[in-house]
């Protein structure tokens, strides 16, 4: 297929392939071999507005960014208008090129506080928190909505018209409600339900796990991107694959067992360099348990690499990999 660039406001984006954001995986490390491998934007794990409000040290680390992995997007949570309007202001001096909201989020804490998918159910403030961003800056802001919040209140379509009008650019749509969390199948129809109904282009996400699928997504729906949250988990590669299918029509063939090792090894220095050692190979274990799966012999790979806690040690994991 024709492959169109996604516009977002004043951004353009090259490749309309998204790596979404997951809280504890898409940090700076990750969104820079992300990047490498063909992701046209690139979206940080969800920040608190109000840890950023109130000058929250742990939140300050998750605001680090690179040059080198622009176009790169901060997503937000919270429900509040007059913080977004404060902390979306002190944010203009970062080089985010797009502010996200989140509203899909079904963390039971994050729900319980009116935020995440709470506010699926409360569209009208999700309207005023946008506009108060919208005044704030002028980068794009945009809204990653579910389904609805159970399968008695879907409401997706009528969200994101509302969104729309308060001056969102771009809209991400979870084909699931928050009661799914992320089980079952996504409901692409609403997607496309969305894309039809709404002028601002609107991101698919949900069940895209390959080249051919991706493609799938885009023709289907007739959505203006595809995000990718859980299926690049242990597989960068696949934004690699993403790109050529839709550029090309063709499969890369799959990485090798040597081009997983040295690309590990290359995320876990990253982890280092950006966490300490401590901090960073012990995040590194996720990542490693993510990349063994589907090898042979996944089951004790993965007791060794829930071990692993220095670069050294992870070095022995890999080379024992045959």
């Amino acid at each position: 297929m024709s492959v169109k660039s996604l516009e977002i406001g004043n951004l353009k984006i090259n490749t309309p392939v998204v790596l979404g954001p997951m809280a504890g995986i898409t940090d700076l490390p990750f969104r820079l071999l992300c990047h490498e491998m063909g992701a046209g934007l690139v979206v940080m794990e969800m920040v608190s507005a109000k840890g950023i409000h109130y000058n929250n040290r742990n939140t300050e680390a998750l605001l680090a960014t690179s040059g080198e992995e622009h176009p790169v997007a901060l997503q937000l949570f919270g429900s509040e208008p007059d913080i977004f309007d404060e902390v979306v202001r002190r944010l203009e001096e970062y080089p985010f090129d797009l502010i996200d909201l989140n509203m899909g989020c079904p963390m039971p804490k994050i729900v319980k506080n009116g935020e995440g998918s709470a506010l699926m159910r409360d569209p009208q403030k999700a309207a005023e928190v946008v506009k108060a961003m919208v005044r704030a800056t002028d980068k794009p802001i945009t809204v990653k909505i579910r389904k609805g919040f159970n399968d008695n209140e879907i409401n997706a379509v009528e969200v994101a018209k509302i969104l729309e009008d308060a001056g969102a650019a771009a809209i991400t749509v979870h084909g699931r409600t928050r009661e799914e969390y992320y089980t079952g199948k996504a409901d692409w129809d609403i997607i496309r339900q969305v894309a039809s109904a709404v002028s601002i282009p609107v991101i698919g996400n949900g069940d895209v796990t390959s080249g051919p699928l991706a493609e799938k997504m885009l023709k289907e729906t007739g959505c203006a991107g595809v995000m990718i949250s859980r299926g690049s988990k242990g597989n960068p590669w696949i934004f690699r694959e993403v790109k050529e299918y839709l550029e090309k029509g063709t499969v890369p063939p799959p990485p090798t067992l040597e081009e997983k090792k040295a690309l590990i090894r290359r995320h876990a220095a990253m982890m280092i360099e950006c966490k300490g050692p401590k901090v960073g190979m012990l995040e590194m274990r996720s990542h490693l348990l993510w990349y063994t799966g589907g090898m042979r012999g996944a089951a004790a790979l993965r007791r060794a690499a829930a071990q692993v806690s220095t670069f050294e040690e992870l070095e022995k994991v890999i080379e024992s990999w045959g």
